[in-house]
């Protein structure tokens, strides 16, 4: 597992674009037959990618954690991106993925193994898991069962539609929240006006892209902002003193993952355009 630290805004003043790459962009989660992670000392975050094939991967790394098993201290949500279905073993129950179905495993849970229905088309799965103090039950949310929350316009070039997988009034946990995106076609830019929340950390995973496709992500304090190009599954860590926002050059969908304090969707803080440079 990959160990990224956290880092001081007045230190990030003077980073150039290879060092902020370096980071905050994880390029490279999903490579086929493996489990890929990153463990961001922001709120003690982990973000994974798994292409399982011939055989199931399992969720573990023993050596990183100092633990006899992934989630005995954690929380984890997992969503299959993937127009394949997938499959996730969870203490001998099988849970089946299709595209853009969520996942909750709560703290406690000993085994936890991913696999492709098809190995020869094999699913995508985007992981994320936080500190847990309370065990909740495991849950299966399919995209079609989620309540859409409609926002933005085609005049504003942000009409989008955001889905709330694991929340305060959704799937239960201790403080990962998780969710999706997904931009309308023709539309491009998400949260702008954009916001902080000091209280927790974001991760973002863009995908439903082409590969001349990029998303340039905003980051940064508001008065000395930065940009990241991303491309297709590459995921973006955002600390709780940075906006997130991003505009691409089609439309796209991400996967938004917050952790931290306060576990409520609302709790931000407003950026004014004119306060932004």
């Amino acid at each position: 597992m990959e160990i990224r630290y956290a880092s001081n805004p007045r230190d990030v003043k003077g980073y150039d674009g290879e060092r902020l790459r370096e980071d905050f962009l994880i390029e490279s989660l999903f490579v086929k037959s493996e489990l890929n992670m990153v463990y961001s000392h922001y709120d003690r975050l982990i973000t994974g990618g798994a292409i399982p094939t011939d055989k199931p991967l399992k969720l573990e790394d023993k050596e990183t954690l100092k633990t006899e098993y992934f989630l005995e201290r954690r929380e984890v949500g997992i969503i299959n991106i993937s127009e394949s279905i997938g499959k996730v073993n969870v203490d001998g129950e099988t849970y089946e993925l299709n595209k853009r179905d969520c996942l909750y495993v709560g703290k406690g849970v000993k085994e936890v193994t991913i696999e492709s229905a098809d190995p020869s088309a094999p699913a995508h799965f985007y992981i994320v898991s936080a500190l847990a103090h309370k065990s909740y039950p495991t849950k299966k949310l399919p995209i079609k069962e989620a309540i859409p929350t409609h926002l933005g316009s085609d005049a504003e070039s942000n009409k989008r539609t955001i889905y709330k997988y694991i929340h305060k009034d959704g799937i239960q946990s201790c403080q990962l929240m998780m969710g999706m995106t997904l931009l309308a076609p023709n539309n491009m830019w998400n949260t702008m006006p954009p916001h902080v929340h000091d209280r927790r950390m974001e991760a973002y995973l863009y995908f439903d892209m082409d590969d001349q496709s990029r998303v340039f992500h905003f980051m940064g304090k508001p008065d000395d902002t930065r940009h990241i190009v991303i491309k297709n599954e590459q995921v973006v860590l955002s600390p709780p003193w940075s906006i997130h926002s991003g505009v691409g050059t089609k439309n796209y969908t991400f996967i938004w993952a917050m952790a931290g304090e306060n576990y409520t969707f609302t709790d931000m803080d407003g950026v004014k355009l004119e306060d932004i440079k």
